[in-house]
C-alpha cells in the first residue's frame, strides 16, 4: 500500500534525527544560522510574551525564542517526531532554560486555543507538511491579534542559470550527502522532492493572505534559495 505523504515524512524524520543537525550545517553550508539569526532579528521579539515553534525538531528555534522572550515568557515546540524531540529535549536539558516546553503533537492540528501566542514559527518544516494552507490556518488560529506568524523555509530561486545549480544540487549532490554523512540516501532524496515541489515566494505570500495574514513581509536569502515570510493578524 502506498504511504500518505504524512506517513512518509514521520519515517523519514524518526530514521534521519542522530544526523539531522549535522546534515542541515552540510547541506546549507552553516547559512542557515545565518538566515535564522536575521529572521529573528525583523521578529523583534519581545521580552514576556509566549512562542509556538511548530514543527520544530530538534528544538534549535524553540531554543533561540526561550532565549529571545526571557524568564518571563515562554517558548513552546511542538512536533510530530518523537526521535527529533529526544534530541531537543537533550538540548533544553542542557541549555538551563526554564521557559522551554516541548510537546509532541501535529502541526495539521495544533493542540492550542485561539490567541495562545504572541510569535508562531515555522522553520524548514512547511514543506514536509500534507496541507501548507492548512498549517497556516492552524497557526493564524493560535496566535493573537496583534501577533505574527513566521515561516523561514527553503525556495525557489528565480534566476536564471542559479535555479538550475539548485535543482541539480537538491536532486543529486544532497541525496549523496545524506548517504555518505548520515547513511539515508533514501530519506535524503525525499527531502530534496519536497524542497522541489515547495511554493515560490509569491505563491507562498499569497498562501499567508489566504490564511488570513496581512502585511506580509519576505525576506530572501542567498539567492533564492530560503525566504523568510512574515504576516500579522489583524
Amino acid at each position: 500500500m502506498q504511504q500518505s505523504k504524512e506517513q512518509r515524512v514521520h519515517g523519514v524524520f524518526e530514521k534521519i534525527y542522530k544526523n539531522y543537525d549535522q546534515m542541515n550545517s552540510v547541506i546549507s553550508f552553516q547559512r542557515h544560522k545565518a538566515w535564522r539569526k536575521d529572521t529573528m532579528k525583523r521578529m523583534n521579539v519581545q521580552k514576556g510574551t509566549k512562542a509556538l515553534d511548530v514543527c520544530c525538531g530538534t528544538a534549535d528555534w524553540t531554543l533561540a525564542m526561550a532565549e529571545a522572550v526571557g524568564e518571563t515568557g515562554e517558548a513552546v515546540g511542538l512536533d510530530f517526531s518523537q526521535n527529533m524531540l529526544k534530541i531537543g529535549e537533550e538540548k533544553v536539558k542542557n541549555s538551563h532554560f526554564p521557559n522551554i516546553t516541548l510537546l509532541h503533537g501535529n502541526a495539521m492540528e495544533l493542540p492550542f486555543e485561539d490567541n495562545s501566542f504572541d510569535y508562531v514559527t515555522i522553520g524548514f518544516g512547511l514543506r514536509n507538511v500534507p496541507d501548507y494552507l492548512q498549517v497556516l490556518k492552524e497557526m493564524q488560529r493560535v496566535v493573537k491579534p496583534g501577533g505574527k506568524v513566521v515561516c523561514l523555509e527553503t525556495s525557489q530561486p528565480t534566476m536564471i542559470g542559479y535555479r538550475q545549480m539548485y535543482l541539480l544540487y537538491f536532486k543529486y549532490i544532497m541525496p549523496a550527502l545524506g548517504k555518505m554523512v548520515a547513511k539515508s540516501y533514501d530519506e535524503y532524496s525525499w527531502l530534496q522532492e519536497s524542497a522541489r515541489d515547495f511554493p515560490g515566494q509569491k505563491q507562498l505570500a499569497d498562501m499567508f493572505r489566504e490564511a488570513g495574514l496581512t502585511d506580509v513581509e519576505v525576506k530572501s536569502y542567498t539567492g533564492g534559495v530560503a525566504a523568510m515570510h512574515l504576516g500579522y493578524k489583524r
